[in-house]
């Protein structure tokens, strides 16, 4: 017997709502897009071709911890209460596993803890055969709203 999932988000999960945090950034420019949620998980996927190319044509490395750190970060922030607390970066890193060179690429973003102060997420970036390309590990810190501030709706 399976124990029901709680959902961790204390924002609203709508797919436009997210996306839309995407609007004049780096994750609108590689073409990242928010594509489901569920209780405890956040999916997105990125294309793979010249915008997010490395000079041999394939997946740069730096592309996929772009959407491993997109899909990780905004999760984060989904769980907190935005007039409150905020999320930043403390530490990414990643282990890339396969090539690709073209397609669509899906990363899934899952947490391993999530603290008062901090947070850590795992994203794994599977091919569009299912095959896992890279595996991150993101680190979050979460701070007062005050210290900050947010543009983010």
């Amino acid at each position: 017997m399976t124990t029901p999932i709680t959902p961790i988000w204390k924002q609203d999960t709508d797919l436009d709502r997210i996306n839309g945090w995407n609007t004049n950034t780096a994750m609108e420019v590689l073409g990242i897009r928010f594509t489901a949620v569920g209780d405890d998980w956040l999916q997105g996927t990125m294309p793979v071709d010249h915008r997010t190319h490395q000079p041999f044509g394939l997946l740069h490395g730096g592309a996929s911890v772009l959407l491993a750190e997109t899909l990780g970060s905004s999760a984060a922030m989904l769980t907190l209460d935005p007039e409150k607390e905020l999320t930043v970066g403390l530490d990414i890193n990643a282990n890339h596993i396969r090539g690709v060179r073209s397609g669509i690429v899906t990363g899934t973003a899952r947490p391993l803890h999530l603290g008062r102060t901090t947070q850590v997420w795992e994203i794994r970036i599977e091919n569009e055969d299912g095959a896992l390309v890279c595996v991150s590990r993101l680190t979050m810190a979460v701070v007062p709203a005050r210290v900050i501030g947010t543009n983010v709706k």
